[in-house]
Parts: structure tokens; C-alpha cells; sequence
């Protein structure tokens, strides 16, 4: 079975639509990833449901 899942979320800072790769077998993950475009930091929260679904949560650095 198959645990990565490409999503895509918009950039909190630019707008830009950037693809992320999901790694489904965590339940639950906090990091940091750059923006490919404008370069500044998301901090994204990303749970999985228990059908194997990711939630992802994108937001600004101080929030």
C-alpha cells in the first residue's frame, strides 16, 4: 500500500499553489517547509484520518 500522498496547498504568504508530498503512515506531523516561490517559511500542521486521508493546514510563520 501506497503511504505518500501528493496535495497541494496554497501559500499563506504569495498565493501560490505548491505540491506537497505526504508521508501517511504519521498521524500526525508539525514542520516547516519554504515556499518554492516566495521562499518564506509554512509552518504546516498535517494529521491523518484513519482511512489514510491527510488534513493539511498551511500558515503564516508567527501564527
Amino acid at each position: 500500500m501506497n503511504r505518500l500522498s501528493n496535495n497541494f496547498i496554497n501559500c499563506p504568504y504569495c498565493g501560490e499553489n505548491i505540491e506537497l508530498i505526504i508521508d501517511c503512515s504519521i498521524s500526525q506531523q508539525d514542520y516547516i517547509e519554504d515556499c518554492e516561490v516566495c521562499c518564506r517559511p509554512i509552518n504546516l500542521s498535517i494529521s491523518v484520518d484513519e482511512k489514510g486521508m491527510p488534513t493539511v493546514l498551511p500558515r503564516h510563520e508567527n501564527e
